[in-house]
């Protein structure tokens, strides 16, 4: 992306944003610099698995819908165990239709990213309890095998 121009404009000006990601917050479905991920003005309501693309202050940032409420979304990163919540359409500037990842294009329409989506989103509370005992286990590694 040029530094002269936002994904907003892009989207206005070409009617779709291409480019690559940064970060590894959805991890395994997207790898920082590496897949290149096509960004679509709003057409309808989202709803729970869309990915949608959104402001953070000054960020852009990219993460799963994993429930909608009233006040707005719960939102959470493929590789993420926190939840962001009352993300609202202001907020939002586009959504994921798809990523290319090498030669292969991944259309969001699809049955295995579909499946993907759902399985990834249910076994949310597994990987949080997994990220907690893996910090629970290096902290007390760290007290037994780093003592002075």
């Amino acid at each position: 992306m040029s530094e002269n121009f936002s994904v907003e404009e892009y989207l206005r000006r070409d009617g779709i944003y291409v480019g690559l990601t940064r970060g590894v917050s959805m991890r395994p479905m997207l790898r920082a610099g590496k897949d290149t991920i096509l960004i679509s003005p709003l057409s309808e309501p989202l709803k729970k698995y869309d990915v949608p693309l959104y402001r953070k202050g000054e960020a852009y940032v990219l993460h799963r819908i994993v429930a909608v409420r009233e006040k707005g979304y719960v939102i959470c990163g493929d590789n993420c165990t926190e939840k962001e919540y009352d993300v609202t359409d202001d907020d939002i500037v586009g959504v994921l239709s798809g990523f290319r990842r090498g030669k292969r294009y991944v259309a969001i329409e699809s049955r295995w990213y579909l499946l993907y989506a759902r399985v990834w989103v249910a076994c949310y509370p597994l990987r949080v309890a997994f990220v907690r005992v893996r910090h629970a286990v290096g902290k007390l590694l760290r007290k037994i095998f780093c003592k002075k």
